[in-house]
C-alpha cells in the first residue's frame, strides 16, 4: 500500500515528507515500545505510535522506517517535525486509536505483520 493510501485510510495529516507519498509499505508496527520496535520490526513498515519524542525518529532512522503515524490526534512539536525532515521520514497524524488505526489498515490491505514470527 502506498503512503498516499494509507494518508487516505486513516483520515490522516501529513506532516512532512510529501515527496515520500508514492513508497509502498507492506506492513504495519503499532507500537509505543521504541524497545519492541527495535527487536521486532520488518522492512517496509509503517510505524504507529502514540509517542510523541525525538526518540521515536531515532529509531525510525536505526531501524529504517519511512513513515510514522501518530495516533490519538497527535502532534509532534516542530523539531521533531524538522528532525524526521532531515532524516527523510515522512510524518502523519490521525485522529483514530491505534487499535482502529491498526485495523483500517489490515481492513485496507497491509495484512503482513510488522514483526517476525
Amino acid at each position: 500500500m502506498k503512503a498516499r493510501d494509507i494518508l487516505s485510510v486513516l483520515d490522516a495529516e501529513i506532516l512532512t515528507g510529501d515527496e515520500n507519498l508514492d513508497m509502498e509499505f507492506y506492513a504495519a508496527c503499532g507500537s509505543d515500545l521504541m524497545s519492541d520496535v527495535m527487536a521486532y520490526v520488518k522492512e517496509n513498515v509503517v510505524l504507529l505510535t502514540g509517542l510523541v519524542n525525538p526518540q521515536v525518529i531515532r529509531t525510525a532512522e536505526m531501524m529504517d522506517i519511512k513513515l510514522i503515524v501518530f495516533i490519538r490526534g497527535k502532534r509532534p512539536e516542530e523539531k521533531i517535525v524538522e528532525m524526521a525532515r532531515e532524516k527523510g521520514i515522512a510524518v502523519m497524524t490521525t485522529n483514530h486509536p491505534m487499535f482502529i488505526a491498526c485495523g483500517k489498515l489490515y481492513s485496507a490491505g497491509i495484512t503482513e505483520r510488522g514483526v517476525w514470527d
